[in-house]
């Protein structure tokens, strides 16, 4: 007899039965993938530590060490990698240009080859890779000793590579061929993931640099620059988004402060602009380190001169690809931390080898053991009026009457030894473009207005940026007064004398300000220009040497005072 079960018996148990099936079926979600990367920005070719001023949330108090050097950086990536593998180094631009001299006066071909030893993948391009024009930054990328700087490119080795990392830029666009002069994202898989790294450049590089140098390019909107980079890279299987742009902001917070919310500056409004896929931006320029968050995005920069490097943990969803979180601890990067690497710290010896009699070379001894570029409440400050005085004396019989010096052009402190005596590396760094100087005729209502023109810059992060300028040249100015009439009237005298805005005066400028560049358009509007082809640096060393033999050593320990603020 056949047996038969009741079906409210028999459906719950099968039931059960297709939902154990189901769980045996269906496969664990897969783990998250952590990909770990380390940025770092503005390290302008200093291949040797250097001082680094800050103060830590960890520890308030500031603090004075040395930091950075290709060895030490070298040193820490080996452990990093030691963790991860696949650790990929990526950079934010102006990794070269306003270098110390022992990268500059190889061209900066020294620091390529040792950022590519570091293991650098990317990089966003920088204002300063510019410095010498478009065909000497396509060279440092692609090699070859044809070069804007003849005299020292190819000297440090007989041939030179070129960059073994890519440089990036969205944004700059070659007229000619209306598509971008460097590629404008890299596609890197780490983990299984294809992560896109887009690279940008602050739209305003045209106004920092020489503009001859980058005729025919156009430095367009970053962020819809970045946009259209997002949607050419997914296409082509891209599942994240990491934007590497040389342009950014500055907080009052410490550099290593977690998640810091009081991010200013420009990179904020581009952040804003920005396809909501990139949730991670690796900023430069303005030398501030920061870990911020603006709208749920991560913004990080890593100071200068490769003091700190960020380190980075992107948690990605192996499914979506989608970004789920982010951590960011900037960490500065000391001597002795972690074993050396043989590679590179044997590399940064022979540098330093080859380097050594040129940088070592006294030139004259000076009175001060540390002459100034911070400028005081006015905006002098006691290097610039140095420099300025240089400039003029170098070119006093060509008729020049007035000079000026940009405080971006000095890079840093003239600091000398105990005995006094200057070296020619010592000078070199605080003047490191190899800029020449330029004579010209400007009238004197040119000059009242290149002077108004020092408080027009939208300059958000530094504030006023002052020329100096030159003994016989003074000047009153106040905050008080509206702009376009900062300078208090008749107040301007050149030897003693009011200037007289129908006049015509000889004035001297580096070939960058002459151009018009830095903020300074009326230098653009000077007639009877001509380029003397003397170095900024070489005038500098000749006045350091003929006060010396004058018996009266130059160094100043506080600005002369020419310019005044009143109230």
């Amino acid at each position: 007899m056949m047996l038969r079960f009741p079906i409210s018996k028999v459906a719950p148990a099968a039931a059960v039965i297709l939902a154990l099936a189901g769980c045996a079926a269906r496969a664990p979600a897969p783990a998250p993938i952590d990909i770990n990367l380390v940025a770092l920005n503005d390290f302008h070719g200093h291949l040797e530590a250097s001082k680094f001023v800050y103060t830590s949330a960890r520890a308030p108090h500031e603090a004075t060490v040395s930091a950075g050097g290709i060895d030490n950086l070298a040193a820490a990536l080996q452990a990093f990698r030691q963790q991860d593998p696949e650790l990929l180094l990526v950079g934010a631009g102006d990794l070269v240009g306003a270098s110390p001299a022992m990268s500059s006066m190889w061209a900066d071909e020294p620091s390529i080859v040792a950022l590519g030893m570091l293991g650098l993948r990317v990089s966003s391009v920088g204002n300063h890779e510019f410095d010498q024009g478009r065909r000497e930054l396509l060279r440092k990328q692609n090699g070859g000793c044809v070069s804007a700087l003849p005299a020292k490119a190819c000297k440090l080795t007989p041939d030179f590579s070129g960059a073994p990392y890519t440089y990036l830029a969205a944004n700059v666009i070659d007229s000619a061929t209306g598509k971008p002069l460097l590629p404008a994202y890299s596609i890197q898989q780490v983990k299984g993931v294809n992560i896109a790294f887009i690279g940008a450049v602050l739209q305003d590089t045209a106004s920092v640099v020489t503009a001859s140098g980058i005729a025919g390019l156009q430095f367009t909107d970053e962020a819809n620059a970045i946009n259209g980079a997002v949607t050419a890279a997914r296409a082509q299987g891209a599942r994240a988004f990491v934007v590497l742009i040389h342009e950014g902001g500055s907080t009052t917070e410490p550099f290593d402060q977690p998640d810091c919310s009081q991010l200013k500056g420009p990179i904020v409004g581009i952040a804003r602009k920005l396809d909501p896929a990139i949730r991670l931006i690796i900023s430069g320029h303005t030398h501030k380190g920061f870990q911020c968050k603006v709208d749920g995005r991560v913004i990080t920069q890593a100071q200068m001169g490769g003091h700190v490097l960020s380190r980075i943990k992107l948690t990605i969803d192996p499914a979506s690809g989608a970004v789920r979180d982010i951590v960011v601890r900037n960490v500065p990067v000391l001597a002795g931390e972690y074993p050396a690497d043989p590679k590179v710290s044997a590399y940064l010896a022979s540098v330093k080898t080859q380097s050594q009699a040129a940088l070592s070379r006294p030139v004259a001894r000076v009175s001060a053991r540390s002459t100034l570029r911070k400028k005081n409440d006015a905006g002098e400050s006691p290097l610039g009026d140095m420099i300025a005085d240089a400039i003029v004396d170098a070119t006093r019989a060509q008729g020049v009457q007035v000079g000026f010096m940009n405080v971006g052009g000095m890079r840093a402190d003239f600091d000398v030894g105990d005995d006094l005596v200057a070296t020619f590396g010592q000078a070199q760094v605080v003047l490191p473009f190899s800029n020449t100087l330029v004579v010209m005729d400007m009238t004197g209502a040119q000059l009242h207005a290149l002077l108004e023109q020092q408080f027009l810059r939208p300059d958000e992060v530094e504030g006023h940026a002052m020329l100096q300028v030159s003994r016989g040249l003074s000047y009153r100015w106040s905050d008080a007064l509206p702009k376009g009439q900062k300078v208090v009237a008749g107040s301007i005298r050149i030897d003693g004398v009011p200037l007289d805005e129908a006049k015509t005066y000889r004035v001297v400028a580096n070939n960058f300000l002459a151009e018009g560049a830095d903020g300074f358009p009326m230098f653009a509007k000077a007639v009877n220009k001509h380029d003397t082809n003397i170095v900024d640096l070489d005038a500098f060393i000749a006045l350091l040497v003929k006060n010396e033999r004058a018996g009266a050593a130059a160094g100043l320990a506080a600005p002369a005072p020419r310019i005044v603020r009143v109230k």
